[in-house]
């Protein structure tokens, strides 16, 4: 009888617990949130339609749970969603998604989650975005094995002789100079990329239950379209 009551006791504690309501909710949101952004991800990367639109919606559903969750349930989304790509599309392409989709996507709703002001949130976003960026086009240079940066340097030679014949600028441009000038495009880019992650946000979060801090004075009147 003793060995058998010890035997139950035993089998009894290693019965897990019954997940609470909350608990659930956050298993469950936490990994529809990370399938949502990895679909969004073989979208963009596949489909030859909607590239902007998927770029614009990729980094919201994580930032989401984030907001919703918390900062240890938007890492666990983060994790998620690149072990599911690296099951769906390989170990090299998946991870891609972090770069800077998924770091963004991670910052973002940290900001927005400690009620960080937008002008930090705007800024490091933009400079994460641009690192991403870089580190997406040398994957994708090594993948291809061409150097994609050649594309991005020519628009920004092209740009560099536009503004030069406008302005009737005294400068013969050089390789530095349009070197600068196409790092100057990626991070004009971002920048905007990023107010607009905010401008979306801030027009859907509220009605998500997720609300972000609202914008500062200067920006308000223009991303401020009554979010309730």
């Amino acid at each position: 009888m003793i060995r058998f009551g010890t035997l139950r006791q035993r089998l009894n504690s290693r019965v897990p617990e019954p997940l609470g309501r909350r608990q659930a909710l956050r298993m469950m949101e936490t990994s529809y949130l990370a399938a949502a952004s990895a679909l969004i991800w073989v979208a963009l990367y596949y489909l030859p339609v909607g590239g902007p639109l998927f770029r614009m919606s990729l980094p919201l559903p994580l930032a989401l749970l984030q907001v919703r969750r918390g900062p240890k349930a938007g890492l666990e989304g983060v994790s998620l969603a690149v072990l599911l790509l690296v099951a769906l599309m390989g170990p090299v392409r998946g991870p891609l998604m972090l770069f800077p989709y998924g770091l963004l996507a991670f910052w973002l709703g940290w900001s927005w989650h400690r009620g960080l002001s937008w002008w930090l949130s705007w800024g490091c976003g933009a400079l994460l975005g641009t690192a991403g960026f870089l580190v997406r086009v040398v994957a994708l240079s090594l993948l291809v094995g061409e150097n994609l940066w050649v594309v991005i340097t020519r628009a920004g030679a092209g740009l560099l002789d536009r503004l030069v014949d406008w302005f009737h600028l005294p400068l013969a441009p050089d390789l530095n100079h349009v070197q600068l000038m196409a790092l100057a495009l990626v991070v004009f880019q971002e920048v905007i990329y990023v107010l607009l992650l905010h401008a979306l946000a801030f027009w859907i979060f509220p009605r998500l239950q997720g609300p972000i801090p609202e914008p500062p004075r200067l920006l308000h009147g223009l991303v401020a379209l009554d979010p309730l």
